[in-house]
C-alpha cells in the first residue's frame, strides 16, 4: 500500500517561487524590528559619546523608567515607523539572499552541518539587504536619541539630507558591513547548527526555531557590539555637541573617539539591550520567517508530482 512521504520543507519544491521567501522574509523583517523597538531605543542612547546629563543611564531596568516618567512612552517608538518602512523590503531581499546563496554554495546538499556555506550565504544576504536599509536605520536612531526635534520620518529624512547631504544616510555603511557581515554569518552558522541538533529530521518546528534563533541572535549580538556602538556614532554623529564627533567620517576615527573617551570599556556601551533585544527578536524573526515559509509553501508541496508523495 502506498504510503505518504514526508517533504522537508526547509528544501524548497521545485515548482516554489522566490516570491515565498521574499513574503516570508519581509513578514519577519517588520515583526522582530517593531516589537521588541523600546529596547533598541535604549542601547541607541545608552550608546551615545557625550550624552546630555538628562539621558546618562545606570541600566536597562533604570533607562526604560526615566525615559518613560519624563518623557511619555511614545518616546520609546519614535522612528519605528521607518524601521518598518525598510525592514519589510530589506529582509525580502535578505531572506530571498540567503535562501538563493544557500542552494548556491551547497548548503541544502546531502546531511550534516554546513557551517562556511551557511556563514557565506549570510554574508551576501546582509551585503544586500543594508544597503537598502542603511537610510532608514539613520533615520530610526536620529530619532531615538534624546532631545530630538524630528516629528516624522519625513521631516528627518529632508533635514539630514539638506544638512548633511547624501553621504549621512551611507557614512556608516562600511562600518555597518563590518559588523553585520560576521553578525550574520555567526547568527546564521550557530542557528542551522542548533536548528539541526534540536531538529535532526528538519520538520516545521516552532519551539526549535524559538530557541535556535534566540541563541544566535544572544552569541552574535554580543559578540559584535563594539561594531555596533561605531556604527551609532557614525549615525547619530550630526546630533552630537561634540566637534570632532561631527566631523568624525570613517571607522578608525570612530573607534580611536570611543577609546580616548572611554577605553575598552565603551566598546561594550549598551551590550545588555543589544543582547536583550536580539535574543527575542531574531527569535521572532526565525519564528515567523520559517512559518511562513511553511505555511506559503504548503500549498505548493500538495500540488508536488504524485511521484514524490508516494513510495512503492
Amino acid at each position: 500500500m502506498p504510503e505518504l512521504l514526508e517533504h522537508d520543507y526547509e528544501a524548497l519544491p521545485e515548482n516554489s517561487s522566490l516570491t515565498a521567501n521574499l513574503i516570508a522574509g519581509a513578514l519577519a523583517g517588520i515583526g522582530e524590528h517593531a516589537i521588541m523597538y523600546p529596547i533598541d531605543s535604549i542601547k541607541t542612547r545608552m550608546q551615545i559619546i557625550n550624552p546630555t546629563p538628562q539621558a546618562v543611564y545606570t541600566g536597562v531596568a533604570n533607562a526604560f523608567s526615566r525615559i518613560y516618567t519624563t518623557e511619555g512612552a511614545r518616546t520609546l517608538w519614535r522612528g519605528v515607523n521607518s524601521v518598518v518602512l525598510g525592514a519589510g523590503p530589506a529582509h525580502a531581499l535578505y531572506f530571498g539572499t540567503y535562501e538563493m546563496c544557500k542552494d548556491l554554495f551547497g548548503a541544502n546538499q546531502g546531511e550534516g552541518h554546513h557551517p562556511i556555506a551557511h556563514g557565506v550565504a549570510g554574508a551576501c544576504a546582509t551585503i544586500a539587504s543594508d544597503a537598502l536599509m542603511n537610510p532608514f536605520d539613520v533615520i530610526k536612531q536620529r530619532m531615538q536619541v534624546h532631545g530630538s526635534i524630528y516629528k516624522n520620518v519625513l521631516e528627518c529624512a529632508r533635514t539630514v539630507y539638506a544638512r548633511e547631504g547624501m553621504i549621512a544616510f551611507y557614512v556608516s555603511y562600511p562600518t555597518t558591513l563590518t559588523m553585520t557581515i560576521p553578525f550574520q554569518m555567526v547568527q546564521f552558522s550557530s542557528y542551522e547548527y542548533f536548528r539541526k541538533v534540536l531538529n535532526p529530521k528538519g520538520t516545521y518546528d516552532p519551539k526549535t526555531h524559538m530557541i535556535a534563533g534566540g541563541l544566535a541572535g544572544a552569541i552574535a549580538a554580543a559578540a559584535t557590539t563594539p561594531l555596533d556602538v561605531v556604527k551609532t556614532l557614525l549615525q547619530t554623529r550630526g546630533n552630537s555637541s561634540d566637534i570632532r564627533v561631527r566631523n568624525c567620517n570613517g571607522l578608525i576615527e570612530a573607534f580611536r573617539i570611543i577609546y580616548e573617551k572611554d577605553g575598552v570599556k565603551g566598546f561594550v556601551r549598551g551590550i545588555r539591550p543589544r543582547v536583550l533585544s536580539h535574543m527575542p527578536s531574531t527569535a521572532i524573526c526565525w519564528s515567523v520567517y520559517e512559518y511562513f515559509k511553511w505555511f506559503i509553501t504548503k500549498h505548493d508541496r500538495n500540488k508536488l508530482p504524485d511521484k514524490l508523495h508516494l513510495s512503492h
